[in-house]
């Protein structure tokens, strides 16, 4: 896999663990992330180009891809991962973590993919794998603000797919469960269910780029259910979030444990 590929969101996590695995197959990996201490200690560890980026910041998008094609070549692959995960009362939302929130999850992700379309759709050739989350698609109390943003990436994802795919660009979302990462900090996991990985999802985003395709689920074996859930009725819904802990993990959770992660995000 000699490909170019530019990954937001890489100093840590799901975003970090991709590079790795892309380096590993001999990907030319470039990571970005608006932590650029933080940036630059994952380049070193990864041997990968690092930058910083500010993915809410139309300008630094576009200097992040260009320093990435100045030192790797024409970008071939980008992965839309940097997110944020506000969690609470929809009621004690802050205005400044909404809209926190939809600038780095959506407005990102938008910004992303129009600016790498700019580079790929000349050439007839490119991807583009946006990291959303099964958030996206099951509503969860608490969890209001993220549920918006990633059921954008999701709708936004899907139609930018159908109006490319005949340009010879593939475009497609991760639609990850619970991962391991510090965004779930202070909470629990479903009662029954096993966390993922942020490897679990890396190995997802280097199948969906070896063979393209609109929607990875991981783990797979949700696929099925996800795509039942409109035919579930919302008596049957609600006992299954109570059943498994749905219904509060993101109402009741250790604020002490989240204060870094929440700090961080908040700039």
């Amino acid at each position: 896999m000699s490909r170019v590929i530019a990954i937001t969101g890489a100093a840590r996590g799901i975003g970090f663990a991709t590079a790795g695995a892309l380096a590993a197959r001999g990907a030319k990996v470039a990571i970005g992330d608006v932590d650029e201490t933080a940036a630059k200690e994952a380049g070193e560890r990864l041997g990968v180009l690092a930058l910083r980026v500010d993915v809410t910041d139309r300008a630094s998008f576009e200097a992040f891809l260009e320093d990435v094609e100045d030192g790797l070549g024409a970008l071939d692959v980008l992965v839309n991962n940097a997110g944020i995960m506000p969690i609470g009362p929809v009621t004690g939302e802050s205005e400044a973590d909404a809209r926190r929130c939809l600038d780095v999850n959506v407005h990102g992700v938008m910004t992303g993919t129009r600016l790498a379309l700019e580079r790929m759709l000349p050439r007839g050739r490119g991807q583009i794998v946006n990291i959303a989350s099964l958030a996206g698609v099951l509503p969860t109390p608490g969890l209001a603000l993220y549920n918006a943003s990633k059921a954008a990436v999701v709708a936004f994802t899907e139609a930018t797919r159908l109006e490319v795919r005949d340009r010879g660009v593939h475009v497609g979302a991760i639609l990850p469960s619970f991962t391991n990462t510090e965004l779930i900090a202070g909470t629990r996991s479903p009662r029954g269910m096993r966390n993922c990985e942020p490897e679990d999802v890396a190995a997802a985003v280097v199948q969906m780029i070896a063979r393209p395709r609109p929607q990875i689920v991981v783990p797979r074996m949700l696929t099925g259910q996800i795509r039942m859930m409109g035919l579930i009725p919302d008596g049957v819904k609600r006992f299954m979030a109570r059943r498994y802990g749905l219904d509060t993990i993101f109402l009741d959770f250790d604020r002490e444990a989240r204060k870094g992660y929440d700090a961080r995000i908040r700039g």
